[in-house]
């Protein structure tokens, strides 16, 4: 028979052991099985008879129902229903007529009972897992009517475990890390596994931990579960990350316990134990001379087995620098040391330097004794280069007077070619500085002169760029910036800082004027002097003795102009000049005459200024300003009405000219008078008409007034008994061309004849046999716009007729 039976069936004989056990009543002498302490409460003391006559004995009378809890064992999968229990009750004797019912968790379904016989069994098999326990109720009733015979009592079947569920890690597979080189029995980790078994039941869920994989660098806790450091100097740079496999058995670890596993990924954290390594003792590098300041001229690696910031080091120069011409700093992404330059080098003044550079860890662990750190030596190896000149010095500071003559020697610039060829140097001013080109220099010597006059109160300073090239090479060009300051002489006369006007009172009060201030004047000079400004004033010689006015110094670069009387009268005096000469104290000094104002005005009681015009003398007393100004403009007005109608006046007597666009008719002369038909003979003479032959003489043209006058024309004549008209009109045209009083515009001039046999008749529309009604215009809307205009207004003179 296979072990795992034998332990089955020992199992199950173990579990009916204890249902007999459990099944005898506390207080029966005879063993019922199946059956446990009734519900019911109730019971009395009855007398029996014992085996002597006689004898009383005390005993418990047997109550109805007599059960306890009943067990039933899972996962049984036999071909029959499994007992678990019987039920039996003191009415069931003889042949009465009763049954048992079973209500509750799983009756009928999990569990049935022998209605006769009261036998419960188990008819579906049973996990404990799932359920533990059941609840079930037990009654006995009549067979035929169902009526209860008794309470029902309540009872529990009590699932009872075997060991069918293995343990399992529900949290793995399980990552962890310890930091290399740690010590043993250092803790990594925990694990923990859980088993669905009665842990109170048997060993079935009791646990112990073994290590499958992972020794010798690992173990494990039976117990506990805790994954420790098993082995000495585990190294993170020989191997970073371990595989353990760890195994739960239940049943106590021994024979016959399921089991279950998980893997556990311990990886070794790095802790700084290994310093930084260069990869070569001796660097070499060559760099120009020229190479630019903050350029690299090399690198540098210090290698490290370490990861993350503890392979992380920073690089120094130690050694060999003592002009600190290079510096060396750490590039963080890829950890290596950049050369740079930090000052210019000279191939001609040293070819070559020697570093020694270190390599220092940033982190270090407390127990290592300080940073690790590595050492190399650096040789580099200056290489000559065609350099531009050297100014000697980078900025010029010049200074010239103003007003110097040209080709004033300012100041001398100088440059050197720093090769050791020598070559010559060249100088020019940058005219991007210099745009009024105000200066020059000596291309070979570097003098810089004056071009042009200089004017500080114009321009005070002025920075030119200086370039010096190499004769054989001018593509090397060096540039320095020449600051030239222009100095000051006094070639600029003091005046007034402000065109003054001064006010005073006319009529004053005793005292109010006289010995008043009447106006402070101040004096300014475009001039700086070193030692500041001093101002000198003065009346004009010919003002000293003047009875009106005198000055006061008011030590301050200032005067006060006062009043000698206070009888000041506007009728008399309007206004006063009082020129004062200003001298400054410049070598030579200089001097200038300003003029100052002062007007006699009319002031208020409180001698504020009123009026400063002597027109207001003249007027009314009470009139105001306000009405002097309506007076003016009502005359103003009134000459202009008057200027307006004697211009209209002229254009009246003067012929009248259309000037309307949108007339379309030739423009006519129109007269005031008005003509009185045929028989007035007074407006023209009609007999020139008809007897052309009879002209004789200039007439002069009544539409304009000639400028010029021409000497009368000879008359033409034809024959004794024809007559020209086409000639003469002719001859009246080309008169009207070339008149220059003409005026520029055609006019109409109307004939009273009109020809003799002409063959189109009269042209006039006064003997036409048809009306204005029976006209038709629509035809002068095809000859253009200004014959549609004429249309319209023929249209218009129609319907005005019918109207």
């Amino acid at each position: 028979m296979p072990k795992r039976s034998k332990e089955m069936l020992m199992d199950l004989w173990m579990s009916l052991l204890l249902v007999w056990i459990t099944c005898v009543p506390c207080m029966s002498a005879t063993p019922i099985i199946g059956q446990s302490k009734s519900t019911q409460t109730g019971g009395s003391a009855s007398v029996a008879s014992g085996p002597g006559e006689g004898q009383r004995l005390l005993s418990r009378a047997k109550r109805g129902w007599v059960w306890n809890q009943m067990f039933v064992l899972e996962e049984f999968s036999g071909p029959d229903p499994i007992l678990v229990g019987r039920l039996h009750t003191d009415l069931d004797v003889g042949g009465k007529n009763i049954k048992y019912v079973l209500a509750g968790e799983g009756a009928g379904t999990i569990f049935a009972i022998n209605e006769l016989t009261g036998d419960i069994h188990a008819m579906k098999r049973l996990d404990r897992e799932e359920k533990a326990e059941y609840t079930l109720t037990a009654q006995v009733v009549n067979a035929d009517t169902d009526e209860p015979l008794e309470p029902p009592s309540e009872f529990i079947i009590k699932v009872q475990d075997i060991n069918d569920n293995p343990p399992q890690f529900n949290e793995g597979p399980y990552r962890a890390s310890v930091p290399e080189m740690s010590a043993v029995g250092t803790p990594v980790t925990r694990v923990t596994a859980t088993d669905a078994d009665d842990p109170v039941y048997g060993n079935s869920a009791k646990l112990v931990y073994s290590i499958l994989e992972g020794q010798p660098y690992f173990s494990v806790d039976p117990n506990s579960a805790t994954i420790k450091i098993a082995l000495h100097g585990m190294d993170r740079e020989m191997r970073e990350e371990y595989l353990v496999v760890i195994q739960a058995k239940d049943m106590g670890g021994h024979m016959g316990g399921l089991s279950g596993t998980t893997t556990v990924t311990v990886t070794l954290t790095d802790i700084n134990d290994n310093p930084p390594k260069f990869s070569k003792s001796l660097y070499e590098f060559v760099i120009p001379e020229d190479l630019p300041i903050g350029k690299m001229g090399g690198k540098v690696k210090a290698n490290d087995r370490d990861i993350g910031e503890n392979a992380k080091s920073t690089y120094n120069i130690i050694e060999g620098d003592d002009q600190g011409m290079f510096e060396i700093v750490t590039d963080m992404q890829t950890q290596e040391g950049i050369l740079r330059l930090k000052k210019p080098v000279d191939y001609e003044s040293k070819r070559a330097f020697t570093l020694k550079v270190e390599a220092t860890n940033i982190r270090s662990e407390p127990s290592s004794g300080g940073p690790f750190k590595d050492t190399a030596t650096v040789k580099i190896v200056i290489e000559d280069s065609d350099e531009p000149p050297v100014f000697v010095k980078p900025v010029y500071l010049l200074e010239v007077n103003e007003n110097a003559p040209i080709n004033t020697v300012i100041g001398t610039v100088n440059a050197r070619d720093p090769d050791s060829t020598g070559s010559l140097v060249r100088y020019f001013i940058d005219r991007h500085t210099d745009l009024e080109r105000q200066f020059n220099i000596n291309v070979d010597d570097g003098k810089i002169t004056l071009a042009k006059p200089l004017d500080r109160e114009t321009d005070m300073w002025h920075n030119i760029t200086v370039t010096a090239t190499e004769v054989r090479n001018h593509s090397q060009i060096s540039r320095a910036i020449v600051a030239i300051r222009v100095m000051d002489i006094n070639d600029n006369a003091p005046e007034f800082a402000t065109e003054y006007e001064a006010f005073l009172c006319e009529n004053g009060k005793p005292g109010q004027v006289r010995k008043e201030v009447i106006q402070t004047v101040s004096a300014v000079d475009k001039d700086d002097p070193i030692q500041g400004h001093y101002f000198d004033y003065r009346l004009v010689p010919e003002m000293l003795n003047n009875p009106n006015f005198t000055i006061k110094n008011n030590q301050d670069n200032s005067i006060s102009v006062l009043a000698k009387h206070d009888t000041f009268r506007r009728q008399k005096q309007e206004m006063y000049f009082l020129p004062i000469i200003v001298t400054d104290n410049g070598n030579p000094p200089m001097s200038s005459t300003n003029t100052l104002t002062i007007r006699v005005c009319g002031c208020s009681k409180d001698g504020i200024v009123q009026s400063c015009n002597v027109e207001a003398y003249v007027l009314p007393i009470g009139l105001s300003m306000g009405a002097l100004i309506a007076i003016l403009a009502c005359i103003i007005l009134l000459l202009v009405i008057v200027v307006l109608f004697v211009t209209l006046r002229r254009h009246k007597n003067e012929p009248l000219i259309i000037k309307d666009d949108e007339d379309v008719r030739e423009n006519i002369i129109r007269y005031d008078d008005e003509g009185g038909g045929e028989e007035d003979t007074e407006a023209f003479d009609i007999a020139t008409l008809q007897n052309p032959d009879g002209i004789n003489g200039y007439l002069p043209r009544k539409d304009i007034k000639p400028d010029l006058q021409f000497m009368p024309r000879a008359g033409q004549h034809s024959g004794p008994n024809g007559v020209d008209v086409d000639e003469f009109i002719n001859i009246r045209l080309h008169e009207a061309d070339n008149d220059p009083t003409a005026p520029p515009y055609d006019s109409i001039q109307i004939y009273g004849y009109e020809g003799r046999g002409s063959i189109a008749g009269s042209l006039s529309s006064l003997e036409t046999a048809s009306s204005d009604s029976d006209q038709n215009y629509d035809y002068l809307r095809e000859w253009g716009p200004r014959f549609r205009r004429l249309g319209e207004l023929y249209s218009v003179g129609e319907s005005d007729c019918e109207t």
